[in-house]
């Protein structure tokens, strides 16, 4: 269970108001769009920072490169074994869920906010235009949060999993240096 599934819903169980768009609700559709976009980017961000760490890591660490190193397992104790092996899985986890965060999403509901479904959506975005349609807006903006809440909720996931890797690839690091020198 995710962080975000035991969040409070109380609010979704009212009645959409019916009637015109008021100038309070469009900002406020407009504000949540930018959010779960600047929330997006952040998303973005953990990922490169925990795929930076976890390279850098593994470039710098003598320890870090010797868990990839077979002779290890061929030559090592059983408990510098299962140590290194996992280091090894939760580093390499933790990239790919790093990776996971950034790579491209393919959402089936889009919007004329998105510039891949442009050529699709500006026919209608000027047919509303021509009436002067501030629904039509309303109701972009408002499907613009959905696609991005869902695209933010997914990105989350993998960068909570990376997280986790991270964390995991650290502790099995400080315990794999204790019981190897307490070894020497």
């Amino acid at each position: 269970m995710s962080d975000f599934d035991s969040a409070p819903t109380e609010m979704l169980d009212m009645p959409m108001a019916t009637g015109e768009v008021t100038e309070e609700y469009f900002n406020h559709v407009r504000k949540i769009n930018d959010i779960y976009y600047d929330q997006i980017k952040i998303s973005d961000q953990k990922a490169a920072y925990i795929f930076t760490f976890m390279l850098a890591f593994l470039v710098s660490s003598t320890e870090g490169r010797n868990v990839f190193n077979l002779a290890r397992y061929m030559t090592g104790n059983w408990t510098e074994i299962i140590l290194s092996a996992a280091l090894a899985l939760a580093s390499v986890l933790s990239i790919i869920f790093a990776i996971l965060v950034v790579l491209p999403r393919h959402i089936n509901k889009s919007t004329s906010l998105f510039w891949g479904t442009w050529p699709q959506h500006r026919p209608i975005f000027e047919s509303a235009a021509e009436r002067s349609d501030v629904g039509y807006l309303f109701k972009e903006y408002l499907d613009n949060a959905d696609v991005l809440s869902l695209i933010a909720r997914q990105k989350y996931k993998f960068v909570a999993y990376a997280f986790r890797g991270l964390m995991f690839t650290v502790l099995a690091y400080v315990v794999l240096l204790l019981v190897s020198q307490n070894q020497a």
